[in-house]
């Protein structure tokens, strides 16, 4: 699979905020342990050759040429997560075919609010910012 060809080009428009505000956001939204009160981030935002994304964090290990057992469930999460983003009017999906993609049911997803944030243990499975392999740069 060319991962390149798989991932969800966004607009965030011209405003500066508007990338830390998609990141803060992605860092409450995910699958959750309620017993445990933790929240697994499931996508990041993705800048890379001047375009961003919103990937699965299993896409990002696929980019580092790692093994991934990347499923079409996380796909579908991946596409809910967006269409809420863009529904919420902090970014825009490039691809006008993206309202066919195939959506999870947004019971699948766990959104915390900002204020219940400090209630629950955010974790990221993937952090982007480093070197990965010496062909790619992944930066925030």
């Amino acid at each position: 699979m060319d991962i390149l060809k798989t991932l969800v080009e966004v607009d965030i428009g011209e405003n500066t905020d508007n990338f830390l505000k998609i990141k803060e956001t992605l860092s409450r939204i995910g699958v959750a342990s309620r017993k445990d009160k933790k929240l697994y981030q499931s996508c990041h935002i993705l800048h890379k050759r001047g375009k961003y994304y919103i990937v699965h964090f299993k896409e990002l290990f696929l980019l580092d040429g790692k093994d991934s057992d990347y499923s079409e469930n996380d796909v579908m999460r991946r596409n809910t997560i967006i269409n809420l983003l863009q529904e919420w009017q902090l970014l825009t999906v490039v691809d006008t075919n993206f309202k066919n993609f195939q959506k999870a049911p947004i019971s699948q997803i766990k959104i915390i609010s900002h204020k219940e944030k400090g209630d629950w243990e955010l974790v990221t499975k993937y952090n982007i910012g480093k070197y990965r392999r010496q062909d790619t740069v992944i930066t925030e």
